[in-house]
């Protein structure tokens, strides 16, 4: 083992997690597999990880989830569309880029992987305005949307190119219009 290596800790364990799933896919994550590329004993993991591979992939949907932190801090009455709008795009590239880890994100049945994401644009909502029960259901929904359209669409991307070439599908305009449409919707709840 080499001297000069980083010290292991979560962020590099579940860092490197997400460049295996990225490279090879999902199903070739093995905790040993894992071991071999951080190089250390796949025991090693489990200092940081004590439930193994389910805090793992927990820790991965947390990890894809990210939102940057002054996301809230910067919105205001005037701008909580724009802000909603900027985090719907970036979720949704961060998720087209670990197109791997999607699964997880739809499947987990750990909803605390995704508490900090909705506490957040939960208080996007309630800064410009909106009462707690409406943060959180335009919060819920928004979500849904995102990591609903990205699925379907890294399943369309998918059976195009299988297919063959094909009329290409305009994902942009499609996911462009659709945040529209949420965010139609939650001002219905303000009035």
């Amino acid at each position: 083992m080499s001297q000069n290596r980083e010290p292991l800790t979560r962020d590099r364990i579940i860092e490197t997690a997400l460049h295996i799933i990225d490279g090879q896919g999902l199903g070739r994550l093995t905790m040993r597999r894992l071991g071999d590329a951080l190089e250390v004993e796949a025991m090693a993991i489990y200092h940081h990880l004590p439930r193994g591979k389910e805090e793992l992939l927990d820790g991965l949907v947390a990890h894809v989830a990210v939102l940057p932190a002054d996301t809230a801090a910067r919105a205001g009455a005037a701008a909580w569309r724009d802000r909603l709008r900027e985090w719907a795009a970036a979720y949704r590239a961060r998720l087209l880029e670990h197109a791997g880890v999607l699964p997880l994100v739809v499947t987990r049945r750990n909803p605390a992987a995704l508490t900090g994401t909705t506490e957040s644009l939960r208080e996007v909502l309630r800064l410009a305005g909106f009462l707690d029960g409406a943060a959180a259901s335009g919060a819920h929904t928004l979500i849904g949307y995102v990591i609903g359209h990205t699925a379907l669409e890294v399943r369309g991307r998918e059976a195009r190119r299988a297919a063959g070439p094909e009329q290409e599908v305009d994902w942009d305009g499609r996911f462009n219009a659709g945040v529209d449409v949420v965010l139609a919707g939650l001002v219905t709840t303000l009035t």
